[in-house]
């Protein structure tokens, strides 16, 4: 195991590094953007853009890639994201605010597919697994303890823009001087929507909704939490506890799930979520803090299942020599659910105050709740079953690591049946 770690130490760092930094700047924009004065549906605009970037990215960063290489790219999209944040601070307009949050999406995108590649590349049959989790233990705990940094100081000025772009170019170090091989960039053919429904139409339901609803609470939960008011220390604990939240769960219901139809785990989480987000009203509406705390580790546990759950689903019933095009076809069905979730929810928060945003995911995680009921009444469980993988809280990750390892995996249990 300590090998294992010692192997990828530069690339988690640099990823982890990315992932405070984005966690303390989204957090950091949608608060800016109420100061600034912003109505709730102008920032969820401004906050989708960020999602746009990611999936824009997710289908045409492989190009630079391709044409510039990992370590000039990766160089690249550091610089342009460290450039667009403090851009933040000379341009306060909506407009441009978008323009620089689908940018800097873009780039994160960028980052991630470089660092995922990288990680697979240096990982072995053998470790793939282990490196996986600690991939995911770095993603919650980086987007976790990044919303501590909005404690350092106050939004309205200049600093915490600068401490997030400083950490972005910092994070170039780590992977700049790894030894680890430059790996080949990859494109592998996307899916058409139709046929990934025709495999699992509860899979990339699952996906969508998860889009929807993660982003929606990545994007308009610091606002929210400003809204019912909470301090500056109790906004960040209140970010970092549903981020945090998302380890506790993933791999007790990610065996649960593996055992037991999925689908029945799936309409057990999805209303979990869905009544998690009731409480998490009720506590804020009652001023009881700490409660709210509890609700939202909760929230996170169950909320960010659904998306690796609605993966290994499509992945049960998929063709197992199709699993990198499924997993970039899922991909880019998160990214066009997490377009449109912030931009959803502040709407509902608009005409419905900040309550509306857990109004909003529990009218999405009930709809998959349903969905899913109609559907296993209709369709009889199926006797294979991929295995589990944990993905991140953002969706960024699972396109080059998760369809690795699935595959390795099942190779093996081929292997040991034959």
């Amino acid at each position: 195991m300590w090998n294992s770690i010692k192997s990828v130490a530069s690339l988690l760092a640099s990823y982890g590094l990315l992932m405070v930094a984005n966690a303390m700047f989204g957090t950091l924009l949608g608060l800016r953007s109420k100061l600034e004065g912003f109505s709730t549906e102008v920032t969820g605009l401004i906050m989708a853009g960020f999602f746009i970037g990611m999936l824009m990215g997710a289908m045409y960063a492989v190009r630079v890639v391709a044409s510039a290489g990992h370590i000039r790219s990766f160089a690249a999209f550091a610089s342009i994201m460290s450039v667009a944040v403090l851009a933040h601070v000379l341009i306060i307009e909506p407009v441009a605010w978008f323009i620089l949050r689908a940018i800097t999406g873009f780039c994160m995108a960028g980052m991630v597919m470089i660092v995922e590649s990288w990680l697979n590349e240096r990982s072995t049959n053998a470790t793939r697994g282990r490196v996986l989790s600690l991939y995911m233990i770095t993603n919650y705990l980086g987007a976790g303890s990044g919303q501590f940094l909005i404690t350092v100081a106050n939004p309205d000025g200049f600093q915490l823009f600068s401490i997030a772009s400083i950490i972005f170019s910092i994070a170039l170090v780590p992977i700049l001087l790894t030894r680890a091989t430059v790996p080949r960039p990859s494109a592998p053919e996307r899916m058409k929507f139709r046929d990934l429904i025709k495999i699992s139409p509860v899979g990339v339901t699952g996906t969508l909704i998860a889009g929807l609803t993660n982003s929606a609470i990545n994007s308009m939960g610091p606002i929210f939490a400003n809204a019912i008011g909470l301090s500056l220390g109790q906004i960040s604990i209140f970010m970092a506890s549903i981020l945090l939240g998302g380890m506790l769960l993933q791999f007790p219901v990610g065996r649960l799930s593996d055992h037991f139809d999925r689908r029945t785990i799936l309409i057990s989480s999805a209303l979990a979520t869905a009544l998690i987000s009731g409480g998490i009203v009720w506590a804020a509406a009652g001023h009881h803090v700490f409660a709210l705390f509890g609700f939202c580790l909760l929230y996170g546990g169950f909320c960010y299942t659904i998306y690796p759950m609605s993966s290994a689903q499509v992945n049960d019933l998929a063709d197992q020599n199709r699993l990198v095009q499924v997993s970039a076809g899922l991909l880019l069905a998160y990214g066009t659910g997490a377009s449109i979730g912030p931009i959803l929810a502040s709407q509902i928060m608009g005409q419905f105050g900040p309550y509306g945003l857990f109004y909003y995911v529990i009218g999405c995680t009930l709809f998959l709740a349903c969905f899913t009921v109609i559907r296993v009444l209709q369709r009889p469980a199926g006797n294979r079953k991929a295995i589990f993988l944990p993905l991140g809280s953002l969706g960024s990750s699972s396109k080059q690591l998760y369809s690795t390892v699935i595959k390795e995996t099942r190779n093996r249990s081929k292997k040991e049946t034959d």
